[in-house]
């Protein structure tokens, strides 16, 4: 290699090791975090309502609930799910595995408490958003099986609701009120709304407990069927059950509330709607708020959404609050 073009070379070289050396002497920018406030909310927070068996009423209430969280509110998307109902809902939200439910005010009372099926297993941290509407305890018979009042279900074939259900728990109880217990029943069967509807319609089982609001569209598709009753349950019962569980009520079926079945008398709790404690209290404001501003959307879900109203929506409240729809009810001059 010639003098000059080595001369060159180291040239090139020197040139070239002098800008590494100026960039690696260069200050770093600074990386600078974002300022939380400032970042832009990447979409609303997903929320799931833990409903019932979709044959029955929370699961057209829950989504319409969700209806109105997707027309009404950014902040919050609702999904509405199928569920076991009460009982299984008031564990969802122990669990975390689901924001809100819908279940029966005596079942909210044992879990937030602690007792009957959920002794050792409490759910305190569950709070009361607000009441729905009365949940009737029917016992659907069949005409021809000579089933008069619940007393006369000794022997017979009778379906009492999933394991663990609100309508179980209702069983339990009024069979107690007749001094029966799920031994003294020929057969017990425990299945879905749905399910019973279809083992009555088939003749699998003589009568079936369904503790649903009025006009459930289980029990009316097996009336259009088949020859069912409702069962009464008689007045000295009705108040020994509510001397005992003072959450219920004495209520009255109206004759063809479904197709050609009599009046009858029975007892009912309240539907309502629960969520766990650390949801956030402006979150719980504007869901509680929206729903009573967008009544007309429930109302529409089913017949017995007429019955939601702000008026009654601390009906039978049996548990504490959330601070967020205590916030709505005080505003609206319901509590103080």
């Amino acid at each position: 290699m010639s003098t000059k073009k080595a001369l060159s070379l180291m040239l090139v070289v020197f040139v070239l090791v002098s800008l590494m050396v100026v960039v690696g002497c260069e200050e770093p920018e600074e990386v600078v975090d974002p300022d939380p406030e400032e970042v832009e909310p990447v979409g609303p927070i997903r929320w799931t309502i833990a409903s019932g068996w979709v044959a029955g009423v929370y699961y057209p209430i829950s989504g319409a609930m969700s209806r109105v969280a997707y027309e009404n509110m950014d902040n919050i998307s609702l999904t509405a799910e199928a569920s076991g109902a009460s009982v299984a809902n008031a564990r969802l939200i122990g669990t975390k595995d689901a924001e809100l439910a819908i279940l029966q005010n005596d079942i909210a009372y044992y879990a937030y408490n602690g007792i009957e099926m959920y002794e050792g297993e409490g759910v305190p941290e569950m709070r009361g958003f607000f009441t729905l509407y009365p949940e009737h305890c029917q016992i659907v018979a069949s005409a021809d099986a000579g089933i008069e009042n619940p007393g006369d279900l000794a022997g017979k074939a009778v379906a009492v609701g999933p394991l663990g259900s609100g309508t179980e728990a209702n069983a339990v109880q009024i069979l107690e009120a007749y001094d029966l217990t799920f031994d003294d029943l020929g057969s017990v069967e425990r299945l879905t709304a749905s399910e019973a509807a279809d083992f009555l319609r088939d003749g699998r089982v003589d009568a079936a407990f369904f503790t649903v609001g009025l006009g459930a569209a289980a029990i009316e598709e097996v009336a259009i069927v088949k020859d069912v009753v409702i069962v009464s349950i008689e007045d000295d019962k009705i108040d020994w059950l509510i001397e005992t569980y003072p959450y219920y009520s004495k209520e009255v079926i109206p004759a063809d509330t479904y197709s050609g079945v009599p009046e009858s008398t029975t007892v009912a709790v309240l539907a309502m709607v629960v969520g766990h404690a650390d949801l956030p209290h402006d979150l719980a404001y504007e869901y509680t708020s929206q729903i009573f501003e967008n009544i007309d959307t429930i109302h529409g879900a089913h017949e017995r959404g007429t019955l939601i109203t702000l008026d009654t929506a601390l009906d039978g409240m049996p548990i504490e609050l959330h601070p967020g729809a205590e916030q709505y009810f005080q505003e609206q001059g319901l509590i103080d």
